[in-house]
């Protein structure tokens, strides 16, 4: 049986080794997060349209964004005073540098960065205390980002997560990949991508965790990919159905009422495959462009004009439960969610001390 242990990133202890995935626009934010930290996890707020519900996004969507992301830091803060708060910015977002640097500002002790390479994080970030931890899918990329942090930067991640094919969101797949999940024997690229961070690790005379996302939401998923030498596990989908969830309890009841066959691998506006609910927006957008207003200057990926709908929007609409208007992002497993349950209970199951279920 897997020995579950405290999650250590430098001088940063989690009590639960679990790191509370990021998921925008507006799903996690400081409650949620918030009340990870504050029971022993690392909370994570998205910074993905951060500022939505700011008087001026519309006309000035990046500084409503990195204004909210210092606010919502401090209210997650006096959630968890003394709990470990991180943040996921996808590089992929256009001004990310502006978002790198508003976080580092604001105290931030974790930032997790994927959608893209994140290469030049670490000149970003600077001398501050904020941790650096990429996500990667495939050997390749860790060995690449290693190599290059370490070549013009003098520097290691501070963790790794792997996020696997079965996350929500936007996957670091190839649709036909996400189609036939199991030949990817995907179990052999995570052994193989923790094999590499430890070599390098140990090279440096140091030790970088891995962390595993995607597919993850019983603690059995857990103690699986701890044998394998992980370190501890992200989880973002088992978050959505809670009470402090930021999210409209409309959304949160999608999670409930789906089925496994409801949940699809959809082609996202922004040129990514990603994972969610099917409902009638996900049908209308099969069927042609669907109009949106001016661009909300979101991710460098998406083409205004040539988008067949806006993606901000689409998110907006899902965290204010207007769910026939909406984007309904998810992760593999949204469909084992029966009921409402709140973040106490999911980490006392995950506590080092807590018995295999």
């Amino acid at each position: 049986m897997a020995i579950v242990k405290p999650l250590v990133i430098g001088d940063l202890i989690a009590k639960v080794p679990v790191i509370q995935g990021g998921m925008g626009v507006g799903v996690s934010l400081s409650s949620l997060a918030g009340a990870v930290a504050a029971e022993g996890g690392i909370g994570v707020i998205s910074t993905a349209q951060i500022g939505y519900r700011e008087a001026d996004f519309d006309n000035d969507p990046v500084g409503a964004n990195l204004r909210a992301v210092k606010v919502e830091i401090q209210k997650a803060r006096q959630i968890a005073k003394e709990g470990i708060l991180g943040v996921n910015i996808m590089v992929a977002t256009r001004k990310y540098e502006d978002y790198v640097k508003a976080a580092v500002e604001a105290g931030i002790d974790l930032i997790i960065s994927g959608a893209g390479l994140p290469m030049e994080l670490p000149k970003l970030a600077g001398a501050a205390k904020t941790k650096l931890a990429p996500i990667v899918s495939s050997v390749k990329s860790a060995q690449v980002i290693m190599r290059y942090w370490w070549k013009k930067y003098n520097r290691l991640p501070d963790a790794v997560v792997i996020e696997g094919p079965l996350a929500g969101g936007h996957l670091g797949f190839h649709r036909e990949q996400l189609e036939n999940i199991e030949a990817l024997h995907y179990d052999d690229e995570v052994k193989a991508i923790i094999d590499q961070v430890n070599e390098t690790a140990s090279e440096h005379e140091t030790e970088i965790p891995v962390i595993m996302a995607g597919g993850v939401y019983t603690r059995e998923d857990m103690e699986h990919y701890v044998e394998m030498g992980a370190s501890g596990v992200q989880m973002a989908t088992r978050f959505v159905t809670t009470y402090e969830c930021d999210a409209d309890d409309a959304y949160k009841q999608s999670y409930i009422d789906a089925e496994k066959e409801d949940i699809v691998i959809v082609q996202s506006p922004v040129g990514m495959p990603g994972r969610a609910i099917l409902n009638p927006f996900m049908k209308k957008a099969k069927e042609g462009q669907i109009p949106h207003g001016k661009c909300h200057m979101c991710v460098s990926t998406c083409k205004p004009a040539e988008t067949p709908y806006c993606i901000t929007d689409a998110l907006i609409n899902a965290v204010k439960g207007k769910l026939d208007e909406a984007l309904l992002f998810c992760g593999a497993n949204a469909y084992r969610a029966e009921k409402l349950e709140h973040v106490k209970d999911i980490m006392d199951e995950f506590r080092p001390e807590a018995e295999s279920r």
